[in-house]
């Protein structure tokens, strides 16, 4: 009875040893699975994070970080307004401080980020810029601890070019285009993003007009974003007699179309060519003149590249790649092919 006894113990201490070993080498192959699933974080900061564009922004940056092994993380302020630059701040230091972030993806709205850069370049984090990248130019960054590597964004000079082009094309074709034709641009703001739209555009179309030995007479309106200020911008240029009207970005389209669709007797023989996206823009367009005046086309930002090559910029660079600056260019697009890009995720509704 007794060797049975002790043949009983001796069996259940190795089944109990084999279990331990077995619970171990299972941890063990937990933790290994785990640290293979990712290469680390690469945060993204953006400018904001629940309208239609940085949604697009997001998909885009998440499928490259799907692409490349890392996970992505992506955060912005409650609104594109620098009364957030605080908010938006501290999620940067958020991301910082995050023992398994590897990169930073980051658009400012505002100054005040040189402590977080100096603390980016201090813990050998690259930071890509996007979207308009860091706000006044990199004015934060402290003398020789710039930890950017890099910037992807749309090329709004080149983007305002696009949108000359096409529409001049079109005026061509209608055979509006005489000396003292009447042009007119509304730009949204005094930042570099709204003077290189409204200076590629005018520049170009003006460029165009002279091949043809037509001289323009344009009247640009720069206007604040602030309730009302577009369509004050508006009122004046048909006081003023404008023709047609270039829109810089989809907040002032935002504003026109409720007065053009309200006063469509009041507008009707202007023709208007705008920038970004948005379902004003999609139902403006898609009208096609039948009801008010006509939306010719805008130039798209291709919002899901632009997310995609930043944190695929990051990923090469922690990969020990060379990597440059990225441009982005602005697709345009008419009733014929809105929904084509609508389905690429490069035309966003919202």
């Amino acid at each position: 009875m007794k060797k049975l006894t002790r043949l009983f113990a001796l069996v259940m201490a190795i089944v109990c040893m084999s279990s331990l070993v077995a619970c171990n080498n299972s941890s063990d192959t937990s933790t290994g699975d785990e640290s293979t699933d990712s290469k680390g974080t690469i945060a993204v900061v953006a400018k904001g994070e629940t309208h239609a564009f940085w949604q697009a922004v997001k998909a885009g940056a998440e499928a490259a970080g799907a692409k490349y092994g890392y996970k992505v993380t992506f955060r912005g302020p409650t609104a594109e307004s620098e009364e957030y630059v605080n908010q938006q701040r501290e999620m940067v230091q958020t991301a910082l401080n995050n023992k398994d972030t590897k990169a930073l993806v980051l658009a400012t709205i505002g100054l005040g980020f040189a402590d977080e850069l100096t603390s980016a370049f201090d813990k050998k984090l690259p930071v890509v810029e996007f979207d308009s990248g860091l706000y006044s130019g990199g004015a934060d960054i402290v003398e020789g601890k710039d930890p950017t590597v890099g910037g992807v964004a749309t090329d709004n000079k080149a983007a305002g070019g696009v949108v000359a082009e096409n529409f001049y094309a079109y005026l061509k074709a209608q055979n509006v285009l005489v000396n003292g034709y009447k042009i007119g641009v509304i730009q949204h703001d005094s930042t570099s993003t709204g003077i290189d739209r409204a200076e590629g555009f005018i520049e170009k179309i003006k460029a165009l007009a002279a091949a043809d030995s037509i001289e323009l007479d344009i009247n640009k309106q720069v206007k604040a974003n602030n309730a009302g200020e577009y369509k004050l911008g508006l009122t004046a240029l048909k006081d003023w007699g404008a023709q047609s009207i270039f829109m810089t970005n989809e907040g002032v389209v935002n504003e026109v179309f409720p007065e053009i669709s309200d006063n469509a007797a009041a507008y009707k023989d202007i023709l208007f060519c705008g920038f970004d996206a948005g379902t004003n823009q999609y139902n403006w367009i898609k009208d096609a003149g039948a009801t008010y005046a006509r939306l010719v086309g805008s130039v798209a930002q291709d919002s899901y590249s632009i997310g995609y090559k930043a944190v695929e910029l990051a990923a090469k660079k922690l990969a020990g790649e060379a990597v440059t600056d990225v441009g982005i260019a602005g697709v345009w697009y008419t009733t014929e092919n809105i929904d084509t890009l609508k389905g690429q995720n490069i035309f966003y509704m919202g």
